[in-house]
């Protein structure tokens, strides 16, 4: 049982970090109004160029640069889309991942072609990574895990108490009123866009370096919308969304464990249906109660 515990706790751990970072940016996307459907595929892409830098470079973290700089771009590119030619959000967001699914196989098979890189390494932090049960599973970690947790007070801060964080809130509430003021609703959007994108290309570079050091096509499987579910889930505050990140990476958890099992093994397709059915009532019994931004997915048109 005490097995058990620890090996749950640290797959949670291990499945909730790229949810939580993802999440992270996409509050500050989400709170300036915009709907970021592209997470998915800027994730994929981080994680195919994180894999790319750390190769070439034999260090993860000029691989962490190279997602963070992929996810960057893609976020540029969708900020243009959405909130220059004002485009539909949702649609330039699905094409960003068809784009991404195929651009990252095509250099997958040029590049890596399964090739294992250097990936994260781990920081045991002293003394209490030596706890019973909670040691090894908390604080035993690669760099990326503690940078997620204390993002969430981070972004808190950021987001309430400062002045950028404010202006962010206010053009998602109203844009017309920040204009008027003399807040500038484009540059407040292209900057919150472009910092969820890091944050999803950075989430992206996790799953390949922090959880298989290579890359696998299409191996994101969904986490950007899950990503998008959490903000929504934690009604759109990093708070929250620690705590529906951390839900989430435990189904995703309690899957793999059951599919260990004689039941999990005969339902594998059930099994691995459990995250995302939890992602779907979460969002059900969420949705109505959520604190979205008044002008949510709805471009702004100067006069």
């Amino acid at each position: 049982m005490l097995e058990f515990t620890v090996n749950f706790l640290a797959a949670t751990m291990r499945t909730a970090t790229p949810l939580l970072i993802a999440a992270l940016g996409l509050v500050f996307s989400e709170r300036s109004g915009i709907v970021n459907i592209g997470t998915e595929g800027i994730m994929l892409s981080g994680a195919l160029l994180g894999c790319i830098g750390s190769l070439m470079f034999e260090s993860s973290l000029v691989g962490a640069v190279f997602a963070m700089a992929g996810g960057a771009l893609l976020g540029l590119l969708f900020a243009f889309f959405t909130v220059t030619l004002r485009s539909s959000q949702v649609v330039v967001g699905f094409s960003l991942n068809i784009f991404a699914a195929g651009l990252t196989v095509t250099l997958n098979r040029l590049i890596l072609n399964g090739v294992r890189v250097t990936s994260y390494p781990s920081y045991a932090i002293p003394g209490l990574s030596q706890i019973p049960v909670a040691g090894p599973a908390l604080f035993n970690w690669p760099l990326l895990v503690y940078f997620a947790l204390l993002a969430v007070p981070l972004s808190w801060f950021v987001l309430y108490k400062t002045n950028i964080g404010l202006k962010i809130r206010a053009v998602g509430e109203h844009p017309k009123a920040c204009d008027t003021v003399g807040i500038n609703v484009f540059k407040m959007r292209y900057g919150a866009i472009v910092f969820s994108g890091i944050m999803s290309g950075l989430a992206g570079s996790f799953i390949s370096m922090g959880q298989l050091s290579m890359f696998v096509e299409n191996m994101v499987a969904g986490g950007g919308f899950m990503a998008l579910a959490v903000v929504v889930f934690g009604n759109y505050s990093p708070g929250t969304v620690l705590v529906a990140s951390l839900l989430f990476g435990a189904s995703d958890a309690l899957k793999f464990r059951l599919l260990m099992t004689p039941v999990g093994i005969g339902f594998s397709q059930f099994m691995n249906m459990l995250p995302y059915v939890i992602t779907i009532v979460a969002l059900c019994f969420f949705a109505k109660r959520s604190n979205k931004p008044a002008c949510s997915a709805v471009p702004y048109r100067k006069d």
